[in-house]
């Protein structure tokens, strides 16, 4: 297998009237999804030559599956911009996409129009129009890799200059090769699919639909703001998979969405992107005591996950999972700041990852990719390319890894080395408290805990003494209504960072 395209072509083939997605504004087969996107890949073929990236900026929606799909078809890659971007944010994106082509909806033209963001505008109605040109995607196909770029996801909340990261047809492959097979996802699950299409939890959704022949629940964004919405929802369409970043299970949990409606159909969670609290896990787990529950880990960088842990116990209050261990096909190792390999228990080392399923790299950023993108210090006989994560992990006694934090959040304390996690993981245990995030102001020297739940800041910080010592206590607690989160759906460090060092 060298394109993804096999799996829509095959699921088109077996089962050609099974519903392939789901959004608020209708259904789509998979005999439909092909169709639609063999004509807009057919046409989009005339405006460009394969291996050039289209920027697709449209709502989560089927049409925006099948523009996708249109791109691949054309032999280019896609990258999803969302109509929610920030103009500024949109800017610095495609300054590095540097892509010529952009396709959007009429409906959405005049936004676009307005943000005078540029580029050659193409319609997915005129696309979507035209007839497929079985020739012309047939010669496509044939000088098709399986290395050649699929899509670019771009890193959210960071700073500067987005960074663009590639992601060939064979890295995908590769971890859908074991994917789906792992978790007992098949033809007859319906999968609600959380994540927006610029961030990487989606991929598991499109691509084990497809390959399974699935049906896929595309879930809008606004739903989350409403939980008994987002309930109705999910048992309206009988959702039996959920593979949600952990702010969004998180929500549904804090919200005391249960108390509401329970979606009995679903008997698959799986999580990622950052701890789940054991607080909140074990109100899905009480709620769904048949369902399987998974902790997955992995960096965009690595496509989409290279770690994942099966919970298989009703979890205890504070309890942290660990990450567990790697994926089929993919090397997942530590490394000590000589770049020596760390394999005894309870010693930190910098979490690496080799095998096919790495990224080919950042787009348009060469110094960047060789940062990141590195040869292997452990393998001097050939080059073996692999990718260092940046995050901190240990093997705990039974083997199994866990997380232990960012090597950027470790910070320089008082004379002492301080995870900020560690504090984190001390105030989430207070009774009370739903969840905190520390930031670290190195030029005031000063540790923020921002937090959610009912104690006052002053018995919280008299409280933690108890836990922590003394060099290690926030000099600041700040309570907030909730915490903000990235579109991704993560914690808004920066901004959070940014909040500590303004005024009360």
């Amino acid at each position: 297998m060298t394109n993804v395209l096999e799996y829509l072509e095959h699921s088109a083939r077996v089962c050609p009237d099974k519903t392939a997605l789901v959004d608020p504004n209708g259904t789509c087969t998979y005999a439909q999804l092909e169709e639609r996107s063999r004509a807009v890949g057919s046409a989009l073929a005339g405006y460009t030559a394969p291996g050039a990236p289209v920027v697709i900026w449209m709502e989560k929606s089927i049409p925006a599956v099948s523009a996708f799909m249109g791109c691949v078809y054309a032999g280019c890659f896609y990258v999803y911009l969302s109509p929610d971007q920030p103009k500024n944010r949109g800017e610095r994106i495609l300054s590095v996409a540097q892509a010529r082509l952009v396709i959007t909806t009429r409906e959405l033209l005049p936004k676009w129009q307005e943000m005078g963001l540029g580029g050659e505008v193409l319609l997915y109605e005129d696309l979507a129009a035209q007839r497929s040109d079985d020739a012309r995607l047939a010669a496509i196909r044939a000088r098709s890799r399986d290395v050649d770029p699929l899509y670019c996801n771009f890193t959210s909340g960071s700073t500067g200059t987005p960074k663009g990261v590639v992601v060939s047809h064979r890295s995908v492959i590769d971890f859908m090769n074991f994917f789906p097979e792992l978790f007992d996802i098949t033809g007859e699950d319906v999968l609600g699919n959380q994540a927006p299409f610029d961030f990487d939890v989606s991929v598991k959704d499109l691509y084990s639909a497809f390959k399974t022949g699935a049906t896929l629940v595309l879930i809008p964004r606004k739903m989350f703001s409403v939980v008994t919405e987002l309930l109705d929802y999910l048992c309206e369409h009988r959702v039996t998979t959920l593979i949600w970043a952990v702010s969004a299970l998180c929500l549904v949990a804090q919200f005391r969405g249960f108390t509401y409606k329970v979606p009995e159909s679903v008997n698959k969670v799986l999580f990622s992107g950052e701890q789940m609290p054991a607080k909140f896990l074990s109100q899905w787990q009480h709620y769904l005591p048949k369902a399987a529950f998974v902790n997955l880990y992995g960096p965009t960088e690595i496509t989409c996950n290279c770690t994942y842990y099966r919970v298989d116990h009703p979890v205890e209050e504070g309890e942290k999972l660990p990450i567990g261990q790697s994926f089929p096909n993919e090397r997942v190792f530590l490394l000590d700041g000589e770049d020596h390999e760390v394999t005894v228990p309870n010693v930190q080392g910098e979490l690496c990852v080799a095998g096919t399923a790495l990224a080919l790299g950042y787009w348009n950023a060469p110094e960047q990719t060789a940062k990141a993108f590195v040869p292997d210090p452990l393998n001097p006989h050939y080059p073996e390319i692999i990718y260092r994560t940046g995050d901190l992990a240990f093997y705990r006694e039974d083997g199994l890894l866990s997380f232990a934090g960012r090597k950027d959040f470790q910070i320089k304390h008082m004379g002492h080395r301080i995870e900020l996690e560690e504090i984190e993981t001390a105030v989430n245990s207070e009774a009370g408290v739903e969840r905190c995030c520390c930031v670290y102001d190195q030029e005031r020297s000063r540790i923020t805990a921002f937090y959610v739940g009912a104690p006052e800041p002053r018995e919280l910080k008299k409280s933690l003494y108890e836990q922590l010592p003394a060099y290690m206590i926030p000099g600041s607690f700040r309570k907030l209504d909730e915490l903000p989160v990235t579109a991704n759906g993560k914690l808004d460090r920066r901004l959070l960072l940014d909040m500590a060092g303004r005024k009360k």
